[in-house]
């Protein structure tokens, strides 16, 4: 059972019906006890840093996400404001992140040589072999909404990158502790195929 954190912000209905199509069991919840219940988590997201840690802190949920990531270790998985939540913080805010992978959320560059957001499809590379990623092709290609991204101090804890503009980790892997930077939820037959592997893991 993976448990969909409602924190007020994320593509919920999106998710769990992908992971519906992958036979994938799932439950949208807020309530602390069902989270300190299940056996994984997907930390989902779409808005602003600040407001989504505000809601996550103001809801009493950060210390039951620390206990399940960090203290019993469970797969967790955080997805496209999600996986910047997991940082120590971003400069889109000055909340701090969860802080469970070693990183920092960074905009695009401001000078008009991107569209910011970066919207629409992108071809991904893989820096390294991952549970996440497993059975990918080379040619997979997810799809992104987002004007953050995530920049980790250790380049090791990316396992897919992608570039607009800049380089930077599309997936990421510390121990436990899984992002995606992208929407697999949209990305077909790909995002199928990672939150595939996520519901094995």
């Amino acid at each position: 059972m993976i448990a969909i954190v409602d924190y007020g912000m994320g593509n919920l209905g999106s998710i769990r019906n992908m992971l519906r199509r992958i036979g994938a069991r799932s439950i949208i919840t807020g309530d602390r006890d069902e989270i300190a219940q299940a056996p994984k988590i997907l930390l989902p997201g779409v808005g602003s840093f600040d407001a989504a840690m505000r809601e996550i802190d103001g809801r009493g949920l950060r210390d039951v996400l620390n206990e399940k990531a960090v203290g019993e270790r469970v797969p967790t998985l955080g997805i496209c404001l999600g996986m910047q939540l997991i940082t120590r913080g971003s400069e889109e805010g000055v909340m701090p992140g969860l802080g469970w992978v070693e990183g920092e959320s960074r905009r695009f560059p401001a000078d008009g040589s991107l569209k910011v957001p970066h919207m629409g499809w992108n071809a991904v590379t893989m820096t390294r072999a991952s549970p996440l990623t497993s059975g990918l092709p080379e040619d997979a290609r997810f799809y992104f909404v987002h004007s953050y991204y995530v920049m980790t101090d250790r380049p090791e804890d990316s396992v897919l990158t992608t570039r607009y503009g800049v380089t930077f980790a599309a997936a990421i892997e510390a121990g436990n502790i899984y992002g995606a930077q992208f929407h697999p939820e949209k990305s077909h037959k790909f995002g199928m195929q990672l939150l595939t592997n996520f519901a094995r893991l």
